[in-house]
């Protein structure tokens, strides 16, 4: 899950909200964001840098350095290959090694932190305990919904096992991603539900449907065994293979489309005329 505005640039993810990494996923870039919840056996190549709290769970690897405006976790076997900038507390586990050193400007204490999944557990909990069900459910959404048409400033949420690097971007779930972004790589997933207003520098290979909304720029072909239906006003820079393809008429497509169950165009949908036009139109 993609939130609006979020920018891959040469060396880092940009993203406006919060990141939450999954288990066992590697990410060739660093990551600027809100606030970062990194799962067990992470791997991210470069620098960490959030305004919030940082939670790193246990045998996770940082390629560069950590810095974070408040708070930061640290579980056991954490490795981290450049500095450790804390400007609040920091709670940190057995064996973790910090290899440019450390600043910590709050408390130390050397214990095992929560673990990630244990921590999103206890805070669900603490928002029931406060009767505040709407917020429960708006976070549970978030993070489980597959067709999410809003994503409004919500995190991204990278599921476990997944995989991203100049090269492609490949999940083993569904992708959902919102408007205004810029993304780099060859998109690899279940299925892929795109905003509007977005730039992809790469291709896109789903088994399920593809839906692409206004504006778009696909730098490169789509693959899909499903349905691939592309909106007003976007435009793919390259082939369209799937089992059928639906596409507005004011986009554009510069490769060949080809689709075993056919290929439907839109048009704009006319206007209704309201009665005191009707009534002119009789005069």
């Amino acid at each position: 899950m993609v939130p609006d505005n979020t920018k891959m640039e040469e060396h880092t993810i940009v993203v406006e909200g919060d990141v939450i990494v999954g288990n066992h996923s590697d990410i060739k870039y660093g990551i600027h964001a809100n606030s970062a919840i990194l799962g067990e056996r992470v791997e991210l190549a470069g620098d960490l840098i959030c305004r919030s709290d940082v939670r790193i769970d246990i045998w996770s690897r940082i390629g560069g350095n950590v810095k974070t405006e408040t708070d930061a976790y640290l579980g056991e076997f954490v490795n981290i290959d450049g500095k450790l900038i804390v400007k609040g507390d920091l709670d940190i586990g057995n064996d973790v090694k910090i290899n440019g050193g450390f600043e910590a400007k709050g408390w130390i204490v050397i214990r095992n932190p929560v673990p990630v999944i244990v921590y999103l557990f206890l805070y669900i909990s603490e928002l029931l305990r406060l009767g505040k069900d709407e917020e429960v459910e708006k976070a549970l959404n978030d993070l489980f919904e597959d067709n999410v048409e809003t994503m409004g400033s919500a995190a991204m949420i990278v599921p476990n096992g997944s995989s991203i690097s100049i090269d492609s971007i490949r999940v083993p779930s569904n992708a959902v991603i919102g408007n205004g972004c810029r993304l780099v790589g060859n998109i690899r997933s279940t299925s892929l539900e795109m905003g509007d207003g977005n730039t992809l520098y790469g291709s896109i290979r789903t088994i399920d449907d593809v839906n692409l909304g206004k504006d778009n720029s696909i730098h490169g072909n789509i693959v899909s065994r499903g349905m691939v239906r592309i909106s007003e006003g976007s435009h793919v820079l390259g082939e369209i293979n799937a089992r059928t393809v639906r596409i507005h008429e004011s986009a554009r497509v510069d490769g060949v489309m080809r689709a075993s169950e056919g290929i439907v165009f839109e048009r704009e949908e006319k206007e209704e005329l309201s009665d005191k036009q009707l009534m002119q139109l009789d005069v």
